[in-house]
Order: structure tokens, then C-alpha cells, then sequence
């Protein structure tokens, strides 16, 4: 069975990457920088966090 976890948008603003996180553990989020590594390495270590319990 499949579920859910979260829902990731990955955006360009400008000269910034954005990355809006939805889930139900953690909510919300938003996560910007001028690069799109710094913006990756800040959501997966987020998310490796959330979902470590799982």
C-alpha cells in the first residue's frame, strides 16, 4: 500500500532556488537559496530526520 509522505516544489525566484515542503509530521516549510545544492542538502536532511521514525 502506498501513502503519501510529502509533497516537495522546487521553484526558481529571481537569482534564488526555492523549495516549499508540505507533510503531515512537519507542516510547512520553506527553504531558499541563490544555490540549488544548498537548498537540497537543507530539505533531505530535514526530511531524513522526519521520516527516521517511520
Amino acid at each position: 500500500m502506498q501513502e503519501e509522505l510529502c509533497i516537495i516544489e522546487i521553484l526558481k525566484d529571481n537569482n534564488d532556488f526555492v523549495a516549499r515542503i508540505k507533510s503531515d509530521l512537519g507542516g510547512n516549510r520553506e527553504y531558499k537559496s541563490q544555490y540549488f545544492e544548498d537548498v537540497l542538502e537543507q530539505f533531505v536532511m530535514d526530511l531524513q530526520e522526519e521520516f527516521e521514525s517511520l
